[in-house]
């Protein structure tokens, strides 16, 4: 670090003694910021950005995702089709909200397991496929909605129903 720079911690723990004794150690080191899961981080995270929207860009000033009548609010956890919500686990309820982030893309098998479950991928699929599995068999049954599509050997992205 140069000059005035100021390292941030970031710690996502819903273990209140977790947080305590990371604080404890890190403190004066810098800027320490705590959340409880990763839908708060990334709700911080968005309300501090600067630039609004772009064209191609599906999430609305207000942080909500929309893809067709698929409705996704970070900060409430909300997922709705057509104005009814889907039940969905926590864990697929994260997964669709990263796969529905704008822009659409490929989302590697490495860069959905660190962003969903928030710890070192270590090459084993098994977690990340039987959520999308459940994802999958939910959003089937919703008429003409999105679809995750895997492309064999690299990940899995949303396509548009």
């Amino acid at each position: 670090m140069t000059g005035g720079e100021v390292p941030l911690v970031v710690c996502v723990s819903t273990d209140p003694a977790v947080r305590e004794r990371l604080v404890s150690r890190v403190d004066d080191l810098g800027a320490v910021l705590v959340v409880n899961n990763l839908t708060e981080l990334r709700t911080m995270l968005l309300s501090t950005a600067t630039d609004g929207p772009t064209a191609t860009d599906s999430r609305s000033p207000g942080g909500l995702t929309r893809l067709g009548d698929l409705l996704l609010d970070p900060v409430s956890t909300e997922v709705t089709w057509r104005g009814e919500a889907l039940a969905l686990t926590p864990l697929e309820r994260e997964t669709l909200l990263r796969l529905a982030g704008p822009p659409l893309r490929l989302w590697t098998y490495r860069q959905l397991f660190e962003a969903v479950w928030g710890g070192a991928y270590l090459g084993d699929r098994a977690a990340l496929h039987a959520t999308v599995k459940r994802l999958r068999r939910k959003l089937a049954a919703l008429p003409n909605g999105p679809r995750v599509r895997t492309v064999r050997g690299a990940g899995y992205h949303l396509v548009s129903g």
